[in-house]
């Protein structure tokens, strides 16, 4: 990974979804990883360099994206969370885990959220580093 195309990960039960995202954040130049979440669940990948999470709300799986959210945190603890939704507003369940909330069909929107927090989370990663 190169600073100037940090990774970001979508987590989304749509693949049409995944594959739109995609191409928006890599239009933008970041590197977009995708997981395609399914009835029993998703695999997220571990150790990518995920540097920011886009997180779809409604989820058809056994998990709900509040529990998919806290696995998130675990892998990838510096890494902003933006839940992208067709809602009108951040669900309770899941704000304590998450960092923005965008909704779908605001790709300028999104685009300025990503490019807000992404630095943050450069920073917050250096620092990790630094303590090690």
């Amino acid at each position: 990974m190169t600073p100037d195309h940090p990774k970001v990960l979508i987590v989304d039960d749509d693949p049409s979804h995944l594959e739109i995202y995609g191409l928006l954040l890599q239009r933008a130049g970041y590197e977009a990883l995708t997981t395609q979440v399914k009835f029993a669940g998703a695999d997220l990948p571990q150790d990518a360099g995920v540097r920011l999470v886009l997180l779809d709300y409604k989820l058809q799986s056994l998990r709900t994206s509040a529990e998919f959210a806290r696995e998130i945190r675990d892998l990838y603890p510096t890494a902003p969370i933006v839940v992208l939704s067709d809602l009108w507003s951040l669900p309770e369940d899941i704000a304590p885990f998450v960092t923005d909330f965008v909704r779908k069909g605001q790709p300028a929107r999104l685009l300025q959220v990503v490019a807000r927090l992404l630095p943050r989370a450069e920073e917050a990663t250096a620092a990790e580093q630094d303590q090690r």
